[in-house]
């Protein structure tokens, strides 16, 4: 009888401690974007958005956002970026990923979402943080309509900085509208939880 409980015991411990490296694994990501106005500090929310976080911070570790820009600026709406240079050529990213807008998260002021087109599950590189409070954007429905737009994670320093980027003047540059005539320049993303980046790209 002690040997079975003593196993029984040890067997509780191991998955206890298993269960924790998990949850360890799943905790929160901060990345910064360094921009021309200044940086921003984003969280990540892992465990209501695991696709999406792996797909952005796939596109941080392989350094595909520096050097890009917000090419798209709505005062009183949102700002967007992660996809073109300043010249307004658009990179080619990777395949699109599965919509998780049903997570719960709504597009509040300060959130970061995943950008898209009219098909709910094209979402690539391009993302967008909230201005003011969207909740037009938010997930009400599996239907072309309703899927929303997914909120993957919240600004948790610099917020002073998306508000200067979001009132700079903008012009069109056909065919694209509410371009920053001033180019408002990513000069890089990184991380800042100490992982580091070569343990998460993709092998060949």
């Amino acid at each position: 009888m002690t040997i079975v409980r003593y196993w029984l015991i040890s067997l509780m411990l191991m998955m206890f401690c298993l269960v924790g490296q998990a949850y360890g694994e799943q905790q929160a990501s901060k990345v910064i974007l360094e921009t021309s106005l200044g940086a921003i500090t984003v969280e990540l929310n892992p465990q209501a958005a695991p696709r999406t976080v792996a797909n952005f911070l796939n596109y941080v570790d392989t350094g595909f956002f520096d050097n890009t820009i917000f090419h798209r600026v709505i005062k009183g709406f949102m700002i967007q970026g992660g996809g073109f240079t300043s010249d307004m050529a658009q990179k080619k990213s990777g395949p699109a990923i599965v919509n998780e807008a049903d997570n719960g998260l709504g597009n509040k002021r300060g959130t970061i979402a995943m950008a898209r087109t009219g098909d709910p599950h094209s979402a690539t590189s391009q993302f967008f943080i909230n201005t003011v409070d969207n909740a037009m954007l938010n997930h009400s429905g599996k239907t072309p309509q309703g899927w929303g737009y997914c909120v993957f994670g919240k600004v948790t320093a610099g917020m002073e900085v998306v508000d200067a980027i979001e009132v700079q003047p903008t012009t069109t540059r056909n065919p694209h509208s509410d371009v920053p005539v001033k180019t408002l320049l990513i000069k890089r993303v990184v991380r800042v939880d100490g992982k580091p980046a070569e343990a998460s790209k993709p092998k060949p």
